[in-house]
């Protein structure tokens, strides 16, 4: 061999592994100290374990509340459906049923108008569930009144969906003594008591609830934009919205227009100014906060709901939400306030820097996608994978940008109803997440579930989810296999062990697919249940501070390190798709003498551990 090659390899190498140790010494200084007393977040965040739920979908635990024909009334697609059934909760997914076939439409179109009869009663059924599971708090979807499955475009703010109640009937009769605007007039529906009821189930279990305010949109039916579409200009509630033109009476056609969110006419968007909407909707917003978080009015929000998920937050002033912040936590100091504040830029691929949402007067924390996006890159993509450093240089975004007693409290997500679902994730590498991931603009996207390698690699995502700086946060189904595509298909019906569910071989397009069995998945639900417990019973891996200690592009191997009076826990991973050397990681060398393998998802043998896997150790 030339001189000059063996000087270029030597040179090549020294560069390699100078490259490695700045790594190394610059993420050693991506710091966060250990948790201390918050002084605008509430503790018992920094202990939370999320689980999301999709009412709708979650359990039917009261038939007799299911919807009818006449609740699809007042939301997308608008047609009037002559013959209609609650959609079977075991059912193939893509499967038509009789009044699908029957009407010609495609499945997108059907899957709107599909209800499967969740409801409140389903949630307190399933108590029990939760609590075996070790969720501590939990976030439900829109429960307000709204003739859509999904409740985003509401009809009023101030009662519980009535199909979610034990008496629909009764709790119409009951709107209709009310007036919207004036609190004094407001009584407790039935479905109203049953979720009052829920809170206090929950609270009795040590489980906290947040509920979706939904404040930058309405849906079609709410009770004032009714008006203004009745009464035009001469309205009290017409600054409420942004109307482009008024119908004008003396003609045959409807020239009523008004801004839609996103340009959606199903939701009218809610007018704004720099410092937020209308006086009077801010009160009317205000006497709803009120009602939920103290329901009885006598200062103890105790009965109440322990916070709010504000949807779209970035769409409504950030003035207003300090206003609602001050608002809120009068009543409840203890509250926890997350925003969605998500895509600046969705086609190009560009999300928020939410940090002016984290600065102690608006939010306490944020849905952080985020998390899911850097694992996304550094565990799933093949092709477009990122190598260690960049992962830490992700992560490293929000140690750096969100203020430190905001990071423990984040919901480090990897799904949620608006996203893929985190195994078919798996199954669809090298694609930015929420995107390529709906049928009717993919058609090859994979539905079908994800082989025994995908949950394997799961399983280490969920390690490294479990044991990172934030509160993991659980989107309803995962624990037990759930997987499917975007919006609607991310909102199945849950699976629970005492059904049996027919298996999925239809496809949308009518493109070829394996037959799936549709079961619960019990070796997953007893991994999430492993990590919610270990999770608790370490109180270094909720409140302890973080460090990352080993950044090896070269064996792609990334590690960090929690820490908490005088407690030290190191997590390792292998990023790689291949076995890779760690004989010269100090605590793989140093096992059962300075640390302790506490918890994997994976092998090590022979001074290698195996592909995709993750090691957490405790120092002795």
């Amino acid at each position: 061999m030339e001189i000059r090659t063996i000087t270029r390899r030597l040179r090549s190498s020294i560069w390699k592994a100078l490259l490695f140790f700045f790594l190394l010494f610059i993420s050693c200084k991506s710091e966060i100290p250990a948790f201390s007393k918050p002084t605008n977040v509430p503790e018992w965040a920094v202990d939370a374990i999320w689980y999301q739920i999709f009412p709708e979908r979650f359990r039917n635990g009261d038939k007799s509340n299911d919807p009818t024909i006449e609740t699809l009334e007042g939301t997308w697609p608008y047609d009037k459906q002559t013959w209609w059934e609650i959609t079977p909760w075991t059912d193939d997914w893509y499967k038509f049923q009789p009044w699908e076939k029957a009407n010609g439409k495609g499945f997108y179109y059907n899957a709107q108008l599909r209800r499967y009869g969740g409801d409140i009663q389903g949630i307190i059924d399933k108590i029990n569930y939760l609590d075996s599971l070790g969720v501590t708090a939990i976030y439900l979807n829109p429960i307000f009144e709204s003739p859509s499955s999904h409740k985003y475009g509401c009809a009023m703010y101030r009662h519980v969906d009535n199909n979610f109640g034990p008496n629909p009937q009764k709790d119409k009769e009951i709107w209709e003594n009310e007036v919207p605007d004036d609190p004094s007039t407001w009584q407790w529906t039935t479905a109203d008591t049953l979720f009052l009821h829920l809170i206090q189930k929950l609270h009795e279990r040590g489980i906290k609830i947040i509920i979706d305010g939904v404040f930058n949109h309405v849906g079609i039916p709410f009770w004032a934009f009714q008006d203004v579409r009745r009464n035009g200009e001469e309205s009290k509630y017409v600054s409420w919205f942004i109307i482009k033109s008024f119908d004008n009476p003396n003609t045959t056609e409807n020239e009523f227009q008004y801004q839609g969110w996103f340009g959606i006419p199903d939701l009218p968007e809610i007018k704004e100014d720099e410092n937020g909407p209308p006086t009077s909707f801010k009160r009317h917003i205000f006497n709803i906060a009120r009602r939920w978080m103290d329901p009885d009015g006598d200062g103890n929000p105790d009965d109440g709901i322990d916070g709010w998920r504000l949807d779209v937050a970035e769409k409504v002033s950030i003035n207003f939400w300090r206003e609602f912040r001050e608002y809120v936590k009068s009543i409840n100091p203890d509250c926890y306030l997350v925003g969605e504040v998500w895509w600046e830029d969705f086609r190009n691929n560009k999300m928020f820097d939410a940090s002016p949402w984290l600065k102690g007067d608006v939010f306490d924390a944020v849905m952080n996608y985020r998390f899911a996006d850097a694992m996304l890159k550094a565990f799933v993509d093949r092709k477009n994978r990122i190598k260690p450093s960049a992962l830490d240089k992700l992560l490293g975004f929000v140690r750096s940008r969100y203020k430190i007693e905001n990071q423990f409290v984040l919901q480090n997500l990897m799904d949620s109803h608006d996203t893929e679902r985190f195994l078919s994730m798996i199954a669809n590498p090298d694609r930015v997440i929420d995107h390529d991931c709906h049928l009717s603009y993919n058609k090859h996207f994979n539905v079908s579930k994800p082989d025994q390698d995908g949950i394997n690699l799961a399983k280490t995502i969920l390690l490294f989810q479990f044991t990172y700086i934030g509160a993991p946060y659980i989107y309803y189904g995962d624990e037990v296999g759930m997987w499917g595509a975007d919006d609607p298909d991310c909102r199945k019906p849950m699976l629970w062990s005492d059904m049996e569910y027919e298996p999925e071989s239809h496809h949308p397009f009518n493109l070829p697919r394996k037959v799936d069995t549709v079961k619960v998945d019990t070796a997953l639900f007893n991994y999430y249940k492993s990590l919610i417990e270990l999770r608790k019973n370490l109180i270094t891996l909720r409140r302890g501070g973080y460090k990352t200690i080993l950044i090896d592009d070269a064996n792609d191997i990334f590690g960090f390190e929690r820490f908490y009076e005088g407690e030290t826990i190191r997590a390792i991973f292998n990023l790689s798709e291949e076995k890779v050397s760690v004989s010269n990681v100090e605590c793989f060398r140093g096992i059962n003498s300075k640390w302790r393998l506490i918890f994997s998802n994976g092998s090590y043998s022979n001074g290698y551990i195996s592909p995709k896997s993750g090691f957490l150790f405790e120092k002795l």
